[in-house]
């Protein structure tokens, strides 16, 4: 009887066969990448939960910390990495503190505020940790040989194949070697951060909690425990994701500059696989946190404040042209600028103006200022460019002209964002036809479409 059994079986049909084996098996699992996009999307909510537990931080600052924790565990598949630069200008802000509890979270951690040059490099590059570096504005401020290798790890090591050189060998026998400076950093300090090492960073300026602002009492050996099952639920996360994370390319918010497209990829690129809220909220949260953080540079404030003084207010009307030291005197009357005090306690001059201004190729011409023809100055023309350039006006995209992408890839998880609510038209695809184009048009973005600003272009 058993063998009049197995005859029959083998006589199935081969469709036969498939229902037969189908019907066995149950219903289907459900999809991997629906499955994986909503374990990180609740990953993520119980990440910002977690460090705001113990750090007062705004939502913005906490998703973006989240979604750097996670970048740590899939760090592999990144070609750039995003600085943290928490600052406070003041202590006991929590800046040791929002250490301390990431230490918890992120891969390999390595918590240091002091350690010799020949250490800080050779363990960023046999170890590949993620450091965090406390008091930094004592290191940059101490030992020089110090302060200028932490320096070129810091601008080298955010982008894949970074390399610091340094000797190695005694005596006769003395050489030299590369060593890899690529690796996840956050840096905590009073003040900000040099200005190479700052334009490869997210800025995460923390307050001084206030009366009634409260967070919970940070002892180790109990969040330590606590944190240890949220980590594991990250690395499995993170090694579901992480082959479909060097493919991935993301859509990069447009009013974000060049560098800072290029160091926050990462991270939206971990927020698209997490799907749900997560798309939308990390590019928000990125471009708050960008646009709330002033340009420090000297020659930028000057070029807005030239602006500001040429726009006008409701008591001064808009100029067109502008006498040398007209626009002197102007600008040290803004408050809260430095030009009053601007060369050795005196103002701002007429001559030291021109000579900043050369470095934007912009030079004093005699003009006809209110009648007379003999007045050297400045007309809205000159500085039209370097505004654009340099310090565009908030909302405004970047004049690079329109190039062809031919080498845009593609990931798993943008194909599948359809079935958890990611906007699939955002992915970046391959453009083989856009034509070279010159100056493109500035535009302000709002919501799904763009708007030319008459008056501006």
């Amino acid at each position: 009887m058993a063998l009049q059994r197995q005859l029959k079986s083998a006589l199935l049909s081969e469709p036969e066969l498939l229902e037969k084996a189908s019907a066995l098996a149950g219903p289907a699992p459900q999809s991997r990448p629906a499955q994986v996009a909503e374990d990180g999307a609740q990953l993520l909510r119980d990440l910002c939960s977690f460090i705001r537990r113990f750090v007062f931080l705004s939502e913005s600052q906490a998703t973006i910390l989240s979604l750097w924790a996670l970048h740590t565990h899939a760090f592999s598949a990144a070609d750039t990495t995003p600085y943290l630069s928490i600052n406070s200008p003041e202590k006991e802000s929590g800046k040791s503190r929002t250490l301390e509890t990431l230490e918890l979270i992120v891969a390999s951690p390595w918590m240091t505020a002091r350690v010799t040059a020949a250490v800080l490099v050779r363990k960023v590059d046999a170890e590949c940790p993620t450091l965090l570096l406390d008091e930094s504005d004592a290191a940059f401020k101490g030992e020089k040989e110090y302060a200028e290798a932490l320096r070129g790890i810091l601008n080298s090591g955010y982008r894949r194949g970074g390399r610091a050189s340094m000797c190695v060998g005694q005596g006769a026998q003395i050489s030299y070697r590369d060593f890899s400076t690529f690796c996840p950093k956050a840096i905590a300090g009073i003040g900000h951060l040099p200005d190479t090492v700052e334009s490869r960073s997210i800025p995460i300026l923390l307050k001084r909690a206030a009366p009634g602002e409260v967070v919970e009492r940070f002892r180790r050996r109990d969040v330590g425990s606590q944190a240890a099952p949220l980590r594991k639920r990250i690395e499995r996360w993170c090694d579901l994701v992480i082959s479909s994370l060097a493919q991935a390319r993301p859509f990069l918010p447009d009013c974000l500059s060049d560098r800072q497209q290029d160091v926050v990829e990462p991270l939206l690129s971990l927020a698209d696989a997490a799907g749900g809220e997560w798309p939308d909220e990390s590019r928000s949260a990125l471009t708050e946190i960008f646009r709330a953080t002033p340009d420090d540079s000297i020659t930028g404030q000057l070029l807005a404040d030239i602006r500001t003084v040429m726009d006008g207010d409701e008591d001064t009307p808009r100029r067109d042209r502008i006498g040398s030291t007209e626009l002197a005197d102007a600008l040290s009357k803004i408050e809260t600028s430095p030009w009053s005090e601007f060369s050795k306690g005196k103002s701002l001059t007429a001559t030291r103006l021109a000579r900043l201004l050369s470095a934007f190729a912009t030079t004093p011409t005699t003009k006809r200022i209110a009648g007379s023809p003999n007045h050297r100055g400045y007309e809205r023309a000159d500085f039209e460019d370097s505004w654009l350039r340099y310090c565009p006006r908030p909302g405004l995209q970047s004049a690079t002209a329109p190039q062809p992408n031919t080498g845009a890839g593609s990931s798993d998880f943008p194909k599948c964002h359809a079935d958890f609510g990611a906007a699939v038209q955002k992915r970046e695809i391959a453009n083989t036809n856009a034509a070279c184009g010159g100056v493109a048009l500035s535009v302000r973005l709002q919501g799904e479409r763009s708007e030319i600003l008459e008056g501006e272009l």
